[in-house]
């Protein structure tokens, strides 16, 4: 596979970090962008550390301003766009504050839109792009007490089916993955939450709750995430577009 320029949102810590490790091992520059600029930094600095190339980005996928500002700074042009900045709350929805709820609607599902929007010209004039949204098991089914994140989720798979129509006259996909849970600090917050919410201990939260409907019952790890990616990266997936991949250990053939 050639070597392309992988821009990844979110990319400070979590799935966003572990992809970029992961693409950067097998050659790819990274651009690793988050809204925390140490997280940020020291996600590239250990790419570079390991002999991989990366370069750190501020992004805040809710700002027009920042968009063009990260894009017109990176140093090279984007060949793929890995859409992942993500957050969770965890609440009934009339214990949901509503700016909370369109907060993570904003940077899940219109961040993705206003950064694929930004980068598709220059995908369109070079004849070639990946996008990746970063979906879950959440963008097909739903839990209680996550209205807006599964909102959102739901909401890419139909963009994506969207754009893939719209970019079909070049090669250009757009893809969503859908994973279960990933062991990150923001399930791990989640497993806190859900105890709390649930009014059970976290340790059932873990069985009972996130891996009970996988019948593989395992965490979901970062080198399943880039290895779709990279994939759907390749010439063998230039026709692979506007799907859901689930990546969800049977949960979803039941």
């Amino acid at each position: 596979m050639a070597t392309r320029c992988i821009l990844i949102t979110g990319a400070g810590s979590g799935i966003g970090a572990g992809i970029a490790t992961e693409l950067a091992a097998a050659g790819h520059h990274l651009v690793v962008t988050d809204v925390n600029r140490e997280a940020a930094d020291a996600v590239a600095a250990g790419i570079r550390a390991a002999g991989g190339s990366a370069e750190a980005l501020v992004l805040d996928v809710t700002s027009d301003d920042s968009v063009a500002a990260a894009l017109a700074a990176v140093s090279r042009p984007v060949d793929v766009l890995v859409n992942n900045a993500g957050l969770q709350h965890v609440a009934a929805l009339e214990e949901f504050p509503i700016a909370k709820w369109d907060f993570l609607v904003q940077v899940m599902l219109v961040g993705v839109a206003r950064l694929t929007r930004a980068v598709l010209p220059g995908m369109r004039e070079r004849g070639f792009g990946r996008i990746v949204n970063i979906g879950s098991i959440h963008s097909l089914v739903a839990s209680p007490y996550k209205s807006a994140y599964v909102a959102a989720k739901h909401g890419l798979v139909g963009f994506s089916k969207v754009i893939a129509l719209e970019t079909a006259d070049t090669d250009i996909t757009i893809n969503t993955l859908c994973p279960t849970y990933v062991k990150t600090p923001l399930v791990d917050k989640q497993i806190a939450d859900q105890a709390r919410t649930r009014g059970i201990p976290e340790s059932q939260v873990v069985s009972d709750v996130m891996l009970k409907p996988m019948p593989k019952g395992v965490f979901i790890e970062y080198d399943e995430l880039a290895g779709t990616t990279a994939f759907l990266m390749s010439h063998a997936a230039r026709n692979i577009t506007g799907h859901t991949i689930e990546i969800d250990g049977g949960w979803t053939v039941q």
